[in-house]
C-alpha cells in the first residue's frame, strides 16, 4: 500500500493526525470533516495513497465499489435520515478546477435536515 509522507490524509489515516474517526478497516478510513457544510459530513478515504479520480483504473474499481457500498451505511449510521424523504449527497472533487483541496482520493458524504451551510 503506498503512502505519500506530506499527505495529511495519509497522516490521519495512519493515526499521526488526530481525527473523528467514523470507520476503519484494512482498505478504508472515514472520518468527520474539520469543516462541515451540513449536519452529517464526513470523508471517506482509501488507505492507499491516490491522488484523484484522475488517477483511478480498472485495479482500483473493487476499491471504489466498497466507498460506495460504505457510504449509505455510515450515512445511516451517522444520523442521516431514511430515503426518500432523507438522503445524502456523494461528492467527490477532482483536480484544481474541479475544488479538489487535498490531493488523495476522497468522498465526501454529507446529510441531513436542510438547509445546510454550503452546498
Amino acid at each position: 500500500m503506498s503512502h505519500s509522507e506530506n499527505c495529511i490524509f495519509c497522516k490521519i489515516a495512519a493515526g499521526v493526525i488526530p481525527s473523528r474517526k467514523v470507520h476503519e478497516d484494512d482498505e478504508l478510513f472515514a472520518f468527520h470533516d474539520i469543516n462541515p457544510w451540513a449536519p452529517v459530513h464526513f470523508l471517506i478515504i482509501p488507505k492507499a495513497h491516490i491522488p484523484s479520480m484522475a488517477q483511478v483504473g480498472p485495479e482500483h474499481a473493487a476499491l471504489l465499489g466498497r466507498m460506495m457500498v460504505l457510504a449509505p451505511q455510515l450515512a445511516k449510521v451517522q444520523g442521516c435520515n431514511p430515503y426518500p424523504a432523507g438522503g445524502f449527497r456523494i461528492v467527490t472533487n477532482t483536480g484544481s478546477e474541479g475544488g479538489q483541496e487535498v490531493h488523495h482520493l476522497h468522498l465526501h458524504v454529507m446529510g441531513g435536515p436542510r438547509p445546510w451551510l454550503r452546498g
